[in-house]
């Protein structure tokens, strides 16, 4: 007679609910490694490797602040750590190198139908602004309609109806002090023109 399965005892992570051997793939890996260390040691040995390696790091630095000399051998391993520290920062999962944004706001004037225009707004949220709550003040300040779409790229931007393009200027930095007039650019003929 054949046995009865038995279920399957699932270790879940306490930090990110997900199972231990999905833990890499969830929100925030850095935050899990050190339950995964004590908890699960064999789903991810190189975890166990890396933190081996740290903690001769950290050796090795307090015996270089007391003056004295560990060697060239962990010398090496800290070098390595340093470097693959930088690459967590700016790497993504799929391996491509993420760039920092610039902190910028771009105008641009869109025609369509040979005479109604939209004017484009594009970055004011890297400078900490509302897209909702800025759509409502340009559509109030020039009686139009103002909206918050995503743009080509995924990102939000609002789009106002009408050529307003210089006006905005004035009334963005009057109403957000964070966003600097060397910061604002204008779209013209495909080519970035600063708007001073």
């Amino acid at each position: 007679m054949a046995e009865k399965p038995q279920p399957v005892r699932v270790l879940y992570c306490s930090v990110c609910s997900l199972p231990a051997e999905y833990c890499e793939f969830g929100p925030d890996f850095a935050k899990c490694k050190p339950w995964l260390i004590q908890n699960a040691p064999d789903l991810y040995p190189d975890l166990i490797k890396e933190a081996n390696a740290k903690e001769a790091d950290k050796v090795a630095d307090q015996l270089q602040s007391t003056g004295i000399s560990s060697g060239g051998a962990a010398a090496t391993p800290s070098g390595s750590t340093s470097a693959s520290k930088e690459e967590e920062v700016k790497r993504l999962p799929g391996g491509k190198i993420k760039k920092k944004e610039k902190q910028e706001v771009v105008i641009e004037k869109v025609t369509r139908n040979k005479r109604k225009c939209i004017t484009t707004v594009k970055g004011l949220d890297l400078f900490g602004v509302k897209l909702s709550d800025a759509s409502k003040k340009l559509g109030k300040k020039f009686a139009t309609g103002a909206s918050v779409v995503k743009g080509p790229t995924e990102k939000e931007q609002i789009d106002v109806q009408g050529d307003i393009a210089y006006d905005i200027v004035d009334f963005i930095t009057d109403t957000w002090p964070d966003v600097p007039e060397t910061a604002i650019y204008f779209i013209e003929d495909g080519k970035k023109v600063p708007a001073t």
